[in-house]
Parts: structure tokens; sequence; C-alpha cells
């Protein structure tokens, strides 16, 4: 059952959402002359490290703060209700401060801040799985391009009920991205077929269902994003690949290059070191080298990619024992919350996810291989 929202919640919230939903960080990170780059390190056999540009913003931090700090929280009289605010409006206090260094020195900073770094644990794991022999059950596919991938998504929207808008863009470092309901796939991506339902159950299963999920809510506070979401998020999406039966060893060696990539960031080694250190070390292509490193440093230094592995392995370990797990799917969520949430839908102050991931409603048995793999970097 839902309560009738109080007015003066509603005001606080609409107020919230207002300040802060422009302040998109995965947008804002994007380099405005990512392909010229490309092919200038290409070009110059890899000597000189890229110098991305980014779109100038004038947010002014500390007005923002001041109005974020400002709201009248002592209002919210439900307890739970008032943790959350308070913590979303702590964690954009931060996320200001990362949206704002974009493309300067500060931007690492702001992003170790936010983000953390990996583990001792995080690095064992990636190595782990980078020292794994193939897997001979991985079935890949023939490769598709761009149009083979939007008729892969565009089948699981109508099948799932989805409402989307598609873009296709040329300049993206990602292979597909999902904002609000608009999803932008890159128009230059080529996958193969497995990864491609991968990227559908990723993009759309989980990040596309918990913005449509948040859009049916009372409360706009869930499209924000709870402190610690990505990690959640991110693991979410993971996990949908591997209940759906499509993550192969290949993709789980591919986030554990990221983890690899962040670190060598972390040491102050430039673009070009880290380029050459996965494709020396580890024998990556010089495509896949490339973009493990573009995502990892655009921006300043975007140290969240660590964070797909290490979430997929709490969210695989959520998904196994919590018994509301599935109440993640509200909205942009973090387990850390999952207790706070359920107890908020029980008392009606917000609804219970319309939208259940496909994978999460029926997995696919993984083989014994991968099952083993990803059990064991827990």
């Amino acid at each position: 059952m839902q309560y009738q929202i109080d007015p003066t919640i509603s005001a606080i919230d609409s107020e919230l959402h207002a300040l802060v939903s422009k302040i998109n960080i995965l947008d804002a990170v994007k380099p405005l002359n990512y392909l010229q780059e490309k092919e200038t390190f290409f070009a110059n056999n890899f000597s000189n490290s890229p110098a991305f540009t980014y779109k100038t913003n004038d947010v002014d931090t500390f007005a923002l703060k001041r109005k974020l700090y400002n709201l009248p929280l002592e209002n919210i009289k439900d307890e739970d209700l008032y943790t959350l605010y308070l913590a979303v409006i702590d964690s954009y206090a931060d996320k200001i401060d990362q949206y704002k260094s974009i493309g300067t020195n500060e931007f690492l900073y702001d992003s170790l801040r936010y983000y953390g770094e990996p583990s001792e644990k995080d690095i064992h794991n990636a190595q782990f799985i980078l020292h794994l022999p193939p897997n001979p059950n991985d079935k890949i596919g023939d490769i598709v391009d761009a149009q083979g991938i939007i008729n892969i998504l565009s089948a699981m929207v109508e099948e799932e009920k989805y409402t989307w808008e598609m873009k296709l863009d040329e300049t993206m470092v990602a292979n597909a991205l999902v904002s609000g309901t608009t999803v932008r796939i890159n128009s230059n991506a080529k996958l193969h077929e497995t990864d491609a339902h991968a990227l559908a159950h990723h993009e759309l299963g989980v990040h596309l269902a918990t913005s449509l999920n948040s859009s049916m809510q009372p409360l706009r506070i869930l499209s924000l994003g709870c402190p610690l979401s990505t990690m959640t998020q991110e693991g979410m999406a993971i996990l949908s690949e591997y209940l759906s039966g499509n993550l192969t060893l290949q993709r789980l060696k591919t986030l554990a290059l990221r983890v690899i990539a962040v670190k060598s960031l972390i040491e102050d080694k430039n673009f070009r070191t880290t380029f050459l250190i996965l494709k020396e070390t580890y024998n990556v292509s010089d495509e896949q080298a490339y973009t493990i490193t573009a995502r990892v440093y655009r921006g300043g230094g975007y140290t969240k990619d660590y964070l797909y592995l290490k979430g997929f392995s709490l969210i695989l370990n959520a998904y196994e024992h919590e018994k509301d797990f599935n109440n993640l799917l509200t909205g942009k969520t973090s387990l850390e919350f999952l207790p706070l949430i359920t107890r908020l839908i029980n008392k009606g102050l917000i609804n219970a996810p319309h939208f259940i991931t496909p994978a999460f409603k029926n997995p696919v048995q993984s083989d014994a291989v991968n099952t083993f793999i990803t059990h064991a970097i827990r």
C-alpha cells in the first residue's frame, strides 16, 4: 500500500532533483576529440599519450553545495527517509567536486575520494583471472556490427515492454551507455554475438530497468543514486550477464584488465605506459588496450572501472543470500541501503520494482568452469 507523500517531502525531493539531476559525470568525461586522438596515437606508433579535451561547465561548487545543505531535511520525520536524503546529499557534495574538476589534475584525486581504489584482494582476483587458460565451453558466436547490436537490444525491449530512446554515437569510448531512458550505442561497435547479448542484459536488463523503475516512484531520489550505487549497479549488470549465460571468461578478463589499468593509473604511470603494459604484458590487442586505457584515463583519471569486478563479486553473494535482493532494482540503489529500501517499500513510501531483470527471473545454469571462477574471486 502506498501512503500519501507529505507535500513538504515532495518539495524537498523536487528541489534536490532540480539542483543535481544535470550532474552527469559519465556524459561529461566523454572526450570531445576521442577519435582524433586515437588516430594520432596509432599513427605515431604509440609514442605520445592522447591529450583529451572536454566540455566546459560553469557549475559554482560552493553555491550548489550551500543550496544542498540548506534543504530543510529536519522536516522529514521518517528516520529512514531522512537518512537516505542526507546520504544522497553528502554523496553529491563529493560528486560535484568531481564534476567540476574534469580535465584537470584534481580529477584523479576527486575520483579516488568518490570511488576509492583497488584493494590487494581486488588486484589478486584480477591477476587470478588473467592467468587462467581459455574456457573451452565459452561460445562467442559471429561478429555483429552496431545494427546487429541494435537488433538484439530491440528484441529485448519488445519482450520486456521497456520504454526507450535509442541513439547512435560514433564518439563514444564504451560500446553502449544508458542515461535515463536514452540508450546510446557506439556506431563503430563490433562484438561477438554472445557479447552483444551480454550487453543487452547489462545495459537494458539492469541500467534501463532501474531507470524505468525509478521513474515510477512517488519520489525522485532513487533516480539520483544512493552512495556507492556505481558498485551495486555495475555489479548487478555483470550478474545479469552471468545469469543470462552470456558472461564468458574473456569478458571477465576484460574486467580484470580494467583493474590492472586503474592500478597503473594510481601508480602515476602515463597513458602510453599503461597501454603498453596491457599490450605487452597481457597480450591484449592494440584496439582493446587503447579502449581500456582510454576508459580509465578519461577526465584525468576515472577510477570507477575497478568496481565492475569487485561489484560483481559482492552482488553475486547478495543474490545468493539476500531474500529481498530484487528490491535493489527500485532505482539507482546500493547494497548498503538494501535494508532501508526494503523498509521504505514496506511502509509504502516507495514502490517495489515493476521491471525485474530478465536473467534474475529466469537464470540460466552456468557451466562448471564459470561457476568455479566466479565463486573463487570472492
